[in-house]
């Protein structure tokens, strides 16, 4: 059995998954070896993603876990025999591994749902207003550092851009579509391009306006992406020394309620185009 020296987020949260199910069955880790007929340090690996594992094994672990939820165990049966090498691959030891990891969640989503406080989502960002940002919060980056990570940016829009996109919907606060992350001229042609994403069928912009009453979710930014089933949805957060993933059942079902929570405070997708289009005018 090989073993991977830097796993993704993607193939750790499989073995995530395969623990949860093991420790919902009552099992040590010995005696699961035991039933499987291998070693505890070879179910440590696959628990941990370091080491891959085949659909009739994964099979077998389910049946011997006593997990009967079809749906779950099919669509982690297309998790480990997953041999996408995407895009994202070409950045692999130019960018952090997070970038990557970023990516190819972003591909595999079912559905995407943001919330945006202090700048304009990244699927929404314009080259101009992603290379200023990357540039401001990034000043020792020499300019090939900053091209990468917009470049990387911008192809990750694909999923809401490209020939088969998936639903997405974000909540933005008024904050971001004022705060100008680069000139008016290249902030205009920022609002413009969220404006314009706006009127997709499948891209719904919802925004929370600064008038708004007892609003305590300013610190609720958050990236919340569909799983196959929903158990296997993914939330993603910025921590302060770099991106949290979020998996746990508990966690999820909190910021779905986030999510539900902060839409249900802004403005309906009408009154939410014509805010944008007033700020466009304004600039």
């Amino acid at each position: 059995m090989a073993t991977r020296r830097q796993p993704t987020a993607r193939q750790m949260r499989l073995g995530a998954e395969l623990r949860r199910l093991r420790e919902a069955a009552g099992l040590k880790a010995t005696a699961a070896a035991a039933l499987l007929g291998v070693s505890s340090v070879q179910v440590s690996q696959i628990e941990s993603g370091v080491a891959g594992v085949s659909e009739e094994r994964l099979r077998r672990i389910a049946a011997n876990y006593t997990c009967s939820e079809n749906e779950l165990i099919d669509a982690l049966v297309a998790m480990a025999g997953d041999r996408t090498r995407g895009w994202w691959e070409e950045y692999r030891g130019v960018l952090p591994a997070a970038y990557l990891d970023l990516a190819e969640l972003d591909h595999h989503a079912t559905f995407r749902h943001d919330v945006a406080v202090t700048h304009v989502p990244g699927l929404f960002q314009t080259e101009t207003y992603a290379r200023a940002l990357f540039s401001y919060m990034n000043p020792e980056f020499p300019p090939h550092e900053v091209e990468h990570r917009v470049h990387h940016r911008m192809r990750r829009k694909a999923i809401i851009e490209g020939s088969d996109p998936i639903p997405y919907e974000t909540v933005i606060h008024e904050a971001a579509l004022r705060i100008r992350v680069a000139g008016v001229v290249a902030f205009r042609a920022q609002l413009s391009r969220v404006l314009e994403l706006s009127e997709a069928e499948h891209i719904n912009v919802r925004v929370i306006p600064f008038g708004l009453d007892d609003f305590a979710g300013a610190g609720g930014a958050m990236v919340h992406l569909g799983g196959p089933v929903p158990r296997l949805d993914t939330v993603i957060r910025d921590a302060p020394h770099g991106t949290a993933f979020v998996d746990s059942e508990a966690q999820l079902e909190h910021f779905r309620k986030l999510f539900r929570r902060v839409k249900g405070a802004s403005l309906d997708i009408d009154r939410s185009r014509d805010l944008i289009h007033k700020l466009i005018k304004e600039l």
